[in-house]
């Protein structure tokens, strides 16, 4: 169990926003940037109410390994700190900043990177995170993968509906792609990459094989792949196996399997930094939904608030349902003053039609769910199992191997709320595991 298989679902694609470059959106009155917006520890606040700072200053400071740090995304005076909680429930301190409408940045410079721990180092300070929504600090992955991965994964499958905030780095910054791959690859001592991307987005496979072929050196393969368009290819265990045939078992990681794995955006953004020196401070975004009357992609300073993000896009009337990321893994914010962080990649307002729940009813014990399931497991007894509270039960049906790519409740025609009844049990199993170590 747990092994991944190539089930998965077909979904609609709805890439409304395929053909639109992303627009900059540089004017907000404020930012709120929470000290947690990654996997791990949360950073230490460096900057005081009433201090002046720039774009690009370190205004949260990480001090564990497992951390990435926080810079301001605008220019202005900060504020009085707030208490911000984030869509898994935790509450975290943010620094707040009012823009002083200039949008003037630090001054950067390209870092010295002379060696593998330089280039390390690095990464961790320019607050890089994984931009295709899991957060895992980007020096701590790479860390984990030095002298064990041989292959470079990146990441462009972007298999959520809606969103084509990916699709877009590939065609307009595939030159910052392939230098992210060229940095990434020698100070790690990778002499293998690939850019995997679905077969749905022709435009974009044939600009990357374009730039693969005019820019590998003679010391590094690059390759662009061509996955089927099939929910959710872009799951890591599902993107490698698609990739390279090698599975990662339950428990392991992919560096075990040799392999790093790195969305598109985030090494097009090492590809620039190593350039420019420009810190983590904003992101491109998808915007679309029912409630959205111009779908666009926008590059915005992290931190904005919904509101603002709404206004810049002409979108008047307020939504009946908001998510942050993709239709399937996405999180629901409870209204537009919600902020945007690091992992963020689409915002999608839905109408009252596109929000209306499935009637629940009784399982009908069809099936839909396990021949879905890209993991091989059992939704509906795994739904009973934390029903019942049965801890035992749960672990014997892995229920740790749930990747809650949500295919199960999609494809249930009873409407069951599968995958969060998962969620819910894996974190029974966390809890329960907590107080044996205590107890």
């Amino acid at each position: 169990m747990g092994v991944f298989t190539q089930r998965g679902i077909k979904v609609e694609h709805n890439k409304n926003t395929a053909g639109m470059r992303a627009l900059r959106m540089d004017r907000c009155e404020s930012v709120a940037l929470p000290m947690k917006q990654h996997i791990g520890a949360a950073c230490v606040p460096c900057a005081e109410p009433g201090d002046y700072v720039l774009a690009g200053q370190l205004v949260g400071k990480a001090e564990a390994p497992v951390s990435a740090p926080i810079h301001a995304s605008i220019s202005g005076t900060v504020q009085k700190p707030e208490t911000i909680r984030l869509p898994d429930g935790e509450d975290v301190q943010a620094v707040v900043i009012k823009s002083d409408g200039k949008m003037e940045r630090i001054e950067a410079c390209p870092p010295q990177v002379d060696s593998p721990e330089a280039f390390m180092q690095a990464v961790r300070d320019s607050g890089l995170a994984g931009l295709g929504g899991a957060g895992f600090p980007a020096h701590a992955k790479l860390r984990g993968a030095a002298g064990k991965a041989n292959i470079l994964l990146v990441n462009a499958a972007e298999c959520e509906p809606y969103i084509t905030a990916d699709h877009r780095e590939a065609l307009d910054n595939g030159e910052d792609v392939i230098d992210g791959i060229r940095h990434i690859c020698k100070w790690l001592g990778i002499k293998e990459a690939v850019v995997g991307i679905e077969d749905n987005k022709p435009d974009a496979i044939a600009h990357m094989r374009t730039l693969c072929k005019q820019n590998t050196p003679p010391e590094l393969q690059i390759k662009t792949g061509v996955l089927p368009s099939r929910y959710p290819q872009g799951a890591e265990k599902m993107f490698i196996r698609s990739l390279t045939g090698r599975a990662v078992p339950l428990g392991n990681l992919p560096q075990d399997a040799g392999v790093l794995s790195m969305n598109v955006g985030s090494v097009a953004f090492l590809g620039r930094y190593m350039r420019t020196g420009v810190p983590l401070i904003s992101r491109t975004v998808t915007v679309d939904g029912g409630a959205a009357p111009r779908p666009m992609n926008v590059r915005v300073p992290i931190g904005i608030r919904l509101r603002e993000l709404c206004a810049f896009c002409g979108i008047e009337q307020p939504p009946a349902k908001i998510l942050l990321g993709g239709p399937m893994m996405g999180a629901a914010a409870p209204d537009l003053d919600a902020i945007l962080c690091k992992c963020n990649n689409a915002v999608l307002l839905f109408d009252q039609e596109q929000a209306a729940y499935k009637p629940e009813a009784a399982c009908i014990r069809c099936g839909a769910c396990l021949r879905g399931c890209p993991m091989r497991l059992q939704p509906f007894r795994l739904e009973q199992a934390y029903d019942a509270r049965d801890a035992q039960a749960l672990q014997e049906l892995y229920a740790e191997a749930c990747i809650e790519c949500g295919c199960c409740s999609y494809v249930c025609p009873a409407g069951r709320s599968l995958v969060q009844s998962i969620r819910m049990g894996k974190r029974l199993l966390k809890a329960k595991e907590a107080g044996n170590k205590n107890g």
